[in-house]
């Protein structure tokens, strides 16, 4: 079990890097309009990485949530027989 999550934080870190590099290297080669177009006004405030991973947690969060709230009906309903 140790090894499974030493493997997914290792890997999940690694592609965090990968793509803050992939960034900044699109950044530093692209001309500003189209930087403009893909990255938006505000390239520096947030990063987009910390954009990603915030909505990600959320959609996370999020679609936790009504999961726990499926299961908790279900097993109200199976009580209630």
């Amino acid at each position: 079990m140790f090894k499974r999550l030493l493997w997914i934080s290792v890997g999940v870190g690694l592609g965090v890097m990968a793509v803050t590099k992939a960034q900044a290297y699109v950044k530093a080669h692209t001309p500003e309009p189209a930087r403009q177009f893909v990255f938006g006004p505000d390239q520096e405030q947030p990063p987009i990485t910390l954009q990603t991973v915030q909505a990600l947690f959320d959609d996370f969060q999020r679609h936790q949530k009504s999961r726990e709230a499926e299961l908790n009906d279900r097993y109200i309903d199976k009580l209630s027989r």
